[in-house]
């Protein structure tokens, strides 16, 4: 006979505060079986994972004179989970466009940091007035179609162009046999250079290299966090109606931890995080300021953070503090 934990049964459906439903689409979460005041208490619980890490990426990137564009991107981050947050605890149609348009003004700010960075000023406010005018767009077409696959279709490919360029400004401008005038360099400078000097530019494409490693295992360890949770999030819509009736089987608390669109907040929160951070070391390169910031990851288990390199001492692993030197 099997041992059975202590739980108690779901209660039964019944409107809450917030009733009715407005909102063009409703997740798989049931509604109000924990308090009449939020809709998906899980769904809207696990956006304060948001609201944690807004408030401790805007701290670090002030204690360490990260660039200003971080600061309003966590800032963005935060109005991201706070939207979600209220969305699924009333289900209405007003919070569901606070929530998605708010994933997409985000994501085109941080367009803006990625394709704006050295460019002219002329460029930057043509890029920036596309970028407005493209949100714009997106918002008024929405909300006519009310569609929340156009939503997760554009918000995606934003996304992913902004990963893009984000690699391919990383990989042309740290890796040494691919930055830009590489051989001009090599042909003008180095042939002139003294012992002491080609030694020097030796060490500083070899700390590149380290960082550019390291810099990818930051990526894809953030990449998959947040495909993990896009999995979990489209397993939650394929079988909702099996993951209901195991809930109901395994009763409160148990339950919840089968409720996946809340894996998917908790998973894509820590994800972007990751992109984030990955953004303000990568910036902090661009700049020719690698000797001055280190990454601090103590372990896959921990968050990542830049600081100053005087803050890093006895913080950062072993392996990564290799690669940062």
């Amino acid at each position: 006979m099997g041992v059975r934990l202590p739980s108690w049964s779901y209660s039964p459906p019944y409107s809450g505060y917030w009733h009715p439903v407005t909102s063009t689409i409703n997740w798989c979460e049931e509604d109000y079986y924990a308090t009449p005041y939020a809709a998906e208490i899980v769904n809207t619980l696990t956006n304060l994972m948001f609201v944690l890490l807004a408030f401790k990426g805007i701290r670090n990137c002030r204690r360490h004179g990260h660039d200003t564009v971080f600061v309003v991107a966590f800032v963005g981050y935060l109005l991201v989970g706070t939207g979600s947050f209220l969305f699924h605890a009333t289900l209405k149609y007003p919070m569901q466009l606070v929530d998605e348009l708010s994933m997409i003004y985000t994501t085109c700010l941080m367009n803006y940091a990625t394709f704006s960075y050295s460019k002219s000023r002329q460029y930057g406010f043509t890029l920036a007035l596309a970028l407005v005018s493209l949100a714009i767009s997106i918002t008024l077409y929405y909300h006519y179609l009310q569609d929340p696959a156009f939503h997760q279709v554009a918000y995606g490919i934003l996304t992913a162009v902004m990963l893009a360029r984000s690699m391919y400004v990383m990989e042309f401008s740290l890796r040494p046999s691919l930055r830009k005038n590489e051989e001009n360099f090599e042909l003008h400078h180095k042939k002139s250079m003294t012992a002491d000097q080609k030694e020097v530019s030796r060490s500083d494409d070899l700390r590149n290299a380290k960082i550019l490693s390291t810099m990818w295992i930051l990526i894809l360890t953030g990449l998959s966090i947040f495909l993990s949770g896009f999995g979990v999030w489209q397993m939650d819509n394929i079988f909702c109606s099996n993951l209901r009736h195991w809930r109901r089987e395994l009763g409160l608390p148990w339950g919840i931890i089968l409720e996946g669109h809340g894996w998917w907040h908790l998973l894509t929160g820590v994800g972007a995080y990751y992109y984030l951070i990955w953004g303000i070391w990568l910036r902090h390169c661009l700049n020719g300021r690698q000797d001055e910031y280190s990454l601090v990851w103590p372990s896959m288990l921990s968050l990542p953070k830049i600081v100053r390199s005087k803050y890093a001492s006895g913080i950062i692993s072993p392996n990564i503090a290799k690669k940062t030197r």
